[in-house]
This record gives C-alpha cells, structure tokens and sequence, in this order.
C-alpha cells in the first residue's frame, strides 16, 4: 500500500475530521498514532475503527502546553523511530463577538484559541522536523478554514488563527523544502462533525448548507481523502498549496 511504513501523528484524532483521517491513514498502510485532549474512551473508539495492519496507538497530550508537545513527539519516535507524517487537525472554535465579549473573557479565548490552533501546530511542527530531516523527509499538513479568507465575525480568534496557519504553511513550504518536507494546508468550512452540529442543527442550518455551490457541506472522509492524498509519495509540487474543500462557499457572492 501507498504508505506502508510510514507512522503518522493525528492530532485531534478522536473524532470528526481527525478520526476519518486516521482511518484513511491506516487503510493505506500507515501506523496511526491518534492524538486527543481528553476524551480518551473516543481516542480508543477511533484505535478499534483501524485495520490491524499496524502499530497504531492513541496519547494523550495538552497542545496549549509547549513541554506536553515535547512529550507526545519523544514518546512517538522512542516507540515508532520517527513522524513521517504529521497532520495539524485540533482546534478550537469559540463565540467571540466583539461587542458582546467581556475584556478578560476577549484575552482568554485569544490566548486559548491562539495556543491550540497555531502556536500549538507550530510548536509540534518544530518538535516533528528534526527527525523528518534525519529519515530523509516527511509531510505535514495542517487543517485550516475557509474562515481565514471569508472572516469570522462572531468567532474573531479562530479566523485570525486559520488565517496564521495558512501563512505558517506556505512559509515552512519555502523553508523546509529543501529537506523533502512538504507542506500544504486544507481549508474546509462547516463539515458534518459534532463540533459543527450545533450550528448545522440550529436555526442558520439551511443557510450554512446554501453558502456552498453544491447545497450541501462536506463530510469527513472528503476532507480524510485529500489529507491521505497529499501525504502519499508523488503530490511533492503541492507544497505551500492551501486546498479548499468547501464546496467553493469561501467565494462571497
């Protein structure tokens, strides 16, 4: 299979986008390391979906915590040898309304939303390339959001943070290219996970669904797909690309 050999880290692997990446992964031959927060019954539930045909295992790590990243990587290439593949697909996405905000709660979710969906990657990212680099290479590919061009007015933090993914992407394309590091970067809108059930279900449903050009949002194998595809040998030229998969509704009509 395509990617036979290769140990792939998951972040937010227990659910939604990351457990359909995870079992995409590991049907093409890769050993799945799940990443979660919290919810470690679902991380298993995630490991017990995978064929047998690898090491997968599930850890646990803070990515708001720099010396818990440094862990969850030590821990992965002590057991596997190295990360050839690294996928960015935790994040957080909560209501910050400018005008309805209190200040202190403002920093909070800034600081939260901050360190969980750009430093948090870009800390992985930093722990992960030393031992691409010594196995020759490797891909990264982190998970961003149509929100980062279309704007987040009532989630302010979280459409800053995709919008500094995308850019974090492009630059370590540039950077880390010449060590056959290739990275690239996916932006979905809302896709039916259990983070976006509430919207989807709630009264702006229909309307969610109409912003896109085929009346429906993507699912996550669609997303899992492209993910799968980018980390397989012979996409190399797609480096610093940044995907939509959001049934074109970042275009404003």
């Amino acid at each position: 299979m395509a990617l036979d050999g290769v140990v792939a880290l998951v972040t937010g692997g227990s659910r939604g986008i990351g457990r359909a990446t995870a079992q995409q992964l590991a049907a093409a031959g890769a050993t799945v390391v799940v990443h979660y927060v919290s919810n470690k019954a679902a991380a298993q539930e995630t490991l017990d979906s995978l064929p047998s045909n690898g090491n997968h295992e599930a850890r646990q790590a803070d990515l708001k915590d720099p010396d818990q990243i440094a862990d969850l990587v030590d821990g992965v290439v002590t057991r596997h040898g190295t990360v050839g593949v690294l996928v960015n697909n935790a994040g957080t996405y909560e209501p910050q309304p400018v005008l309805e905000t209190s200040y202190a709660d403002w920093q909070e979710i800034w600081r939260r939303t901050l360190d969980t969906n750009l430093v948090g990657p870009a800390n992985l990212i930093h722990a992960v390339v030393p031992h691409m680099v010594a196995a020759g290479g490797g891909r990264i590919i982190n998970i961003t959001s149509r929100g980062a061009f279309r704007g987040e007015p009532n989630h302010v933090a979280y459409g800053a943070s995709k919008a500094g993914l995308n850019s974090l992407s492009q630059s370590l394309a540039k950077a880390l290219g010449r060590h056959n590091i290739f990275v690239t970067a996916i932006a979905p809108g809302y896709v039916e996970t259990d983070m976006a059930a509430p919207y989807l279900n709630g009264p702006r449903g229909h309307e969610i669904r109409g912003e896109t050009a085929i009346g429906r949002i993507a699912d996550p194998d669609e997303v899992a797909r492209l993910v799968t595809f980018l980390a397989t040998p012979g996409t190399e030229s797609m480096t610093g690309g940044v995907i939509d998969v959001n049934g074109a509704s970042y275009l404003r009509t």
